[in-house]
């Protein structure tokens, strides 16, 4: 007989417990649905923390305004309070704003306390293996676990497992990386530990014409040292195999520590299992041949090894669900507002080349922000599912921004906000009322740079 520690039945049923589906979840049950999470790994934070995807970039847009806040700004805050997190801190590479430095343990444990304190309940260990849809209506997913097989049935659903896993299987419509179907790669981040990093400040402030042109040199006496991209020469002399340009590195959290984001897995297909069995052994490959490299070439490094590396190779792209309104790149770079704004960003279009060496990165005019509307989170042809995270719709190009983290975070909390108004209204996704869930968000703390009484 299969124990379960869990409802049969929910409002709301979140699959994945990254950032997206963190704050979903949180979100759909403050607003008063019975909620549940399930995550296929034994703790929460997805990308986060099972990729190391380390710092979160960013709140803010490039004129310093902060764009996102609520329940983003809360995990923040709640970091800081234990000593998990610095804040938002200057990005000393000049790429974006800010960025927040974190610590992925304390991130876990914040995570699941604050899911816990909203009433949600959360199922690790568990995987969505399959999909029960009719009339464009999604009638229950099914569970694998230690427990067994179970079924779970909810009246909304949000797809938060980045790979929109729920979504395609119930029949949505989606897309998947650029015209001729590539993806960004995909990369196996590392820290090391015993790092000299005023030997890194030293060298940056003498060879300035070997680091990116955007870095912060004349303040680098002032501000923490947050972020480095560059050593070009020393990359070039070293003739590495890895498809890449320069170095880039992050500080933190230790003192002497550093997140390494350099490896780089081109032309293979993250939703192919075989692709990402030969992802993960090139990957761990590369950290080691790195690991050298950075001991014998780049200062600061002499005496510093491997203090981490990520459970799973971190995947930048994969489907991109076709929903309601496809965002796109224009819209991003134009700083485009939308009526049924339910989030907003600042972070450039950021795409690594798909088949070798170069990043393509373009800013938003003016230094300013975008809407993400709420017609992006809502499916074709499914009338009960959200979506979260990088699976929303959107073009290759509007994907490159809306997949950072705080953008995801952003959006969890309007999906499960929305799932929650949808359930307590008996209504489709596309019929949830915008107005009313603008305001219910602006209440929350959401920061859609709309007049309070505009949403109202």
């Amino acid at each position: 007989m299969v124990q379960h520690n869990h409802r049969e039945s929910y409002d709301v049923v979140v699959l994945g417990g990254g950032p997206a589906g963190i704050t979903a979840a949180v979100s759909a049950a403050r607003n008063g649905a019975s909620t549940l999470l399930v995550e296929r790994y034994g703790f929460l934070g997805g990308m986060s923390t099972a990729a190391l995807v380390y710092p979160w970039m960013t709140f803010h847009s490039a004129t310093g305004e902060q764009v996102i806040k609520g329940a983003a700004q809360e995990i923040v805050d709640r970091l800081q309070e234990r000593g998990g997190s610095p804040g938002h801190l200057r990005d000393t590479i000049g790429f974006t704003y800010s960025l927040t430095p974190y610590h992925p343990e304390m991130y876990k444990v914040v995570a699941f306390e604050m899911l816990q304190e909203s009433g949600a309940d959360v199922l690790l260990h568990t995987s969505a293996i399959d999909v029960t849809a009719e009339d464009e209506r999604i009638q229950s997913v099914t569970l694998y676990n230690k427990s067994g097989i179970q079924t779970v049935q909810g009246k909304f659903y949000i797809d938060a497992t980045g790979d929109a896993d729920i979504a395609s299987r119930a029949g949505a419509p989606w897309e998947q990386g650029n015209a001729q179907r590539k993806v960004q790669p995909m990369t196996m981040k590392f820290r090391m530990k015993g790092v000299r990093l005023d030997s890194v400040k030293q060298y940056i402030l003498e060879h300035r014409d070997q680091f990116y042109e955007k870095t912060l040199f004349d303040r680098l006496d002032e501000l923490p040292l947050t972020s480095v991209s560059g050593f070009f020469e020393l990359w070039e002399r070293a003739n590495l195999s890895i498809p890449r340009e320069g170095v880039l590195f992050f500080t933190g959290p230790g003192a002497d520590e550093v997140l390494v984001n350099v490896s780089r897995v081109t032309g293979l297909d993250p939703t192919n299992a075989a692709d990402l069995t030969k992802a993960e052994l090139e990957g761990r490959k590369q950290v080691l041949e790195l690991e050298q490299f950075f001991r014998d070439y780049i200062p600061g490094f002499e005496q510093a090894s491997i203090s981490e590396v990520g459970s799973q190779i971190g995947v930048r792209e994969t489907r991109r669900v076709i929903g309601h309104y496809v965002l796109n790149g224009y819209d991003v770079l134009d700083g485009r507002r939308f009526p049924d704004v339910i989030a907003r960003s600042g972070y450039p279009i950021d795409i690594h080349n798909p088949e070798g060496k170069g990043i393509t990165a373009n800013f938003i005019r003016e230094g300013g922000a975008y809407d993400i509307p709420y017609r992006s989170i809502v499916p074709q042809k499914v009338t009960n599912l959200l979506l979260a995270g990088r699976c929303i719709s959107t073009t290759h190009e509007a994907q490159a921004t809306t997949r950072l983290t705080p953008s995801c975070m952003a959006i969890g909390q309007a999906a499960g906000t929305a799932a929650a108004l949808a359930v307590s209204l008996n209504c489709g996704n596309i019929d949830v009322p915008i107005r009313t869930l603008q305001q219910r968000l602006i209440g929350q703390g959401a920061e859609l740079g709309l007049a309070k009484e505009s949403a109202e």
